[in-house]
């Protein structure tokens, strides 16, 4: 039997928890891991004990703000973290993986929290339309590590 990767699994593993999104636009799953242990997971979503987008805004969603983005979304990089931070985990010299590229909020929480690797899956800028993946260059720029994904996914089923 050939034994899995560390980046494969915890890829699979924010792939599938993306599946626990309530977003009804891009289902977007985090795992932060340390010395090759499991410290937090996240999802994008609102805030605990809100609302749940798909269910109490149907197919459209919630409002957006100012700026165009949804009004209660906090990305699933952020809510790991904040799970982290919460639970009196340290983060700094971590690795996250996330199915979708930090964008420019998040890889400021990125830098400033002291993770070290971001391994990811679908470019952030391609779902935006965007010339340039903004949290990556950040990221890149401050020598934080950055991957995009290449490894083998054999266990995931269904990716939105």
């Amino acid at each position: 039997m050939e034994r899995p990767a560390f980046d494969d699994i915890y890829m699979e593993l924010a792939v599938n928890l993306a599946k626990r999104s309530h977003c009804v636009k891009r289902h977007v799953g985090a795992v932060l891991a340390k010395d090759t242990r499991i410290i937090s997971v996240g999802y994008n979503g609102p805030p605990s004990g809100t609302h749940n987008c798909d269910e109490e805004f149907g197919e459209h969603g919630c409002s957006k703000d100012s700026k165009g983005s949804c009004s209660l979304a906090i990305h699933a990089e952020h809510n790991a973290i904040l799970f982290a931070v919460k639970n009196k985990t340290s983060v700094e010299g971590g690795t996250i993986y996330v199915t979708l590229s930090p964008c420019i909020a998040c890889a400021r929480i990125i830098y400033t929290m002291g993770i070290k690797r971001v391994v990811y899956l679908n470019s952030y800028a391609q779902y935006k339309g965007l010339s340039i993946d903004e949290g990556v260059d950040f990221l890149n720029r401050f020598g934080v590590e950055t991957i995009k994904y290449d490894g083998n996914l054999s266990n995931v089923t269904h990716m939105n």
